[in-house]
């Protein structure tokens, strides 16, 4: 499990940078979709993060009574 939740963080990790390495990217863009493509990348950055905090949350209180093997 332990494991598990290593590799989804470095997962995690890795697409935040990328969003953010394309919001930077579709700023210095000179073309004509580059600001709606600017905004949608900026709504991403706010909006999977969001999502993702909610899904863990969520996670945990619905799986709260549930006795977890010890980890290893």
């Amino acid at each position: 499990m332990k494991k598990t939740k290593r590799i989804l963080a470095i997962i995690g990790i890795i697409i935040l940078a990328g969003m953010y390495l394309s919001t930077l990217v579709f700023a210095l863009m000179k073309h004509e979709n580059a600001s709606d493509m600017l905004m949608a990348s900026i709504a991403c950055t706010i909006i999977v993060p969001v999502f993702l905090y909610g899904y863990v949350l969520m996670y945990r209180v619905l799986n709260r009574n549930k006795i977890q093997p010890p980890e290893e």
